[in-house]
C-alpha cells in the first residue's frame, strides 16, 4: 500500500475506530521540556512513595525512543471503560467494599493488549512497518505523549481528560517506524474549576495538577506495601481498591459514553462485594475469586489488610465475630494481624 503520511495516518484512524477504540491521535516519541521538569520534581519531592521502579527507570520514561531507537510516530488509543455512571454509591454501604470501576470488570490490561495487538498487525501487513505495543506496562510517560498527541489534557487531578469521553478511558500505545502526521495537543479545559481537588478523601493534591501519591486512596489500596498510616487509615472509608472520588467529580464526565466492551462491565459479586465474605478469604480462594481481574495482582494479603480497614471504618459490632477469626488464623501474619486489631479497638472504641 503506497500512501504518504496523511494518508497513512488517515488510514490508521479509521482502522482504529472500525476495531473498535475508543478514538486514536497520533504524537512524536518525545516529551516536552515542561513535562520533563514535572516528572522530574515529583521525582525529587519523593511523591512516588514505594513506586521505585518510577525512579529507577526514569531515564526511559524521559526519552522514549530509548525503549527502541527507530520509534519515528507514537500511536495513541484509548478505550473508554464506564458502564454505570453512580460509580460512587457504594460509599455509603458500610458492610460493603468499593472497588474502582476500573477494575471491577476483566484486567485491562489484556483485553486492551489484544485489540492492540490486532491494530499493530494491520499496521505491518498493509503499510510495511515495525511496531511495539504498550499498555501501561512499560517505563513510558503515556497521559504525557496522549496529551501531545490531542487526546485530552490533563487536568487538575493529573489524569487526562477528553472533551468528548470525560475522564473514563485508558490509554495504549503503538511504536511504530512510520512517518506520519502528528495532532495538535489539546488545550485545557479545566478554567477555575477544582471540583476533583476538592473531592480528594486524603487531601492528596500539593496544589492543583500536582499529586503526591502517597497520601492518593489508589495508591495506598493498590501499590503500598505494609501497614498504611494510621491518620489515613479512616479517610479510606470503604475503598478496598483504587478511588474513583476525583474521576467523578469532573464535569465534562456528561460527555462520557458508556463502554461496548462488555469486558469491563462489573462481575455481580464485585459490584459490592460483602466485607464478612471477603475478609475470610484463603490465599486460593483469593486467587481463584479475582482470577482475570487487575485486583490479582495486589495479592491477598495486602487486599485482606485493606478489607479489615474498611471493616474498622464501618464501626459496625457485627463484624466482631469475623475479626476474631482473622486473629487467631492470622496470628503469623503481622500486617493483616496488626489491621484486625486496629479494626476490632476501633469498632469496640465506636470512635477513630
Amino acid at each position: 500500500m503506497i500512501l504518504d503520511s496523511l494518508e497513512k495516518s488517515n488510514w490508521i484512524k479509521r482502522e482504529a475506530l472500525r476495531i473498535g477504540f475508543s478514538s486514536c491521535t497520533i504524537t512524536e516519541p518525545s516529551i516536552s521540556k515542561k513535562a520533563k521538569n514535572d516528572f522530574k520534581s515529583f521525582l525529587s519531592k519523593n511523591y512516588f512513595g514505594q513506586m521505585n521502579w518510577m525512579n529507577e527507570r526514569a531515564h526511559f520514561r524521559l526519552e522514549p525512543k530509548l525503549l527502541w531507537k527507530e520509534v519515528k510516530s507514537v500511536v495513541v488509543l484509548s478505550e473508554t471503560y464506564l458502564h454505570d455512571k453512580n460509580v460512587l454509591e457504594n460509599l455509603d454501604k458500610k458492610n460493603k467494599g468499593n472497588i474502582s470501576i476500573y477494575a471491577r470488570g476483566d484486567d485491562y490490561h489484556k483485553v486492551m493488549k489484544k485489540r492492540l495487538k490486532k491494530l499493530a498487525q494491520t499496521f505491518v501487513l498493509d503499510l510495511s512497518c515495525q511496531v511495539k505495543v504498550f499498555v501501561d506496562t512499560a517505563p513510558i510517560l503515556e497521559k504525557v505523549l496522549a496529551r501531545q498527541s490531542g487526546l485530552g489534557w490533563t487536568g487538575k487531578h493529573t489524569n487526562l481528560v477528553s472533551r468528548d469521553l470525560g475522564n473514563w478511558f485508558f490509554i495504549g500505545l503503538i511504536f511504530t517506524d512510520l512517518n506520519l502526521n502528528f495532532d495538535k495537543a489539546e488545550d485545557n479545559h479545566c478554567g477555575n474549576c477544582s471540583a476533583c481537588v476538592d473531592s480528594c478523601p486524603t487531601n492528596a493534591f500539593t496544589e492543583p495538577y500536582r499529586l503526591d501519591a502517597r497520601k492518593c486512596i489508589s495508591y495506598l489500596t493498590i501499590e503500598h506495601k505494609g501497614p498504611i498510616e494510621l491518620s489515613l487509615r479512616g479517610k479510606l472509608g470503604n475503598r478496598i481498591y483504587g478511588c474513583d472520588d476525583c474521576l467523578a467529580a469532573c464535569p465534562w464526565n456528561k460527555f462520557a459514553k458508556k463502554s461496548s466492551e462488555i469486558r469491563y462491565s462489573a462481575r455481580k459479586d464485585f459490584e459490592s462485594p460483602d466485607l464478612h465474605q471477603l475478609v475470610l478469604l484463603d490465599d486460593a480462594s483469593f486467587r481463584e475469586k479475582f482470577s482475570g481481574s487487575p485486583i490479582k495482582r495486589i495479592g491477598r494479603d495486602r487486599f485482606l489488610r485493606n478489607v479489615l480497614y474498611a471493616i474498622g471504618n464501618s464501626k459496625m459490632k457485627s463484624f466482631l465475630p469475623v475479626i476474631e477469626k482473622v486473629l487467631v488464623k492470622e496470628e503469623q501474619n503481622p500486617t493483616i494481624f496488626e489491621a484486625a486489631l486496629w479494626a476490632k479497638r476501633l469498632i469496640i472504641n465506636g470512635c477513630q
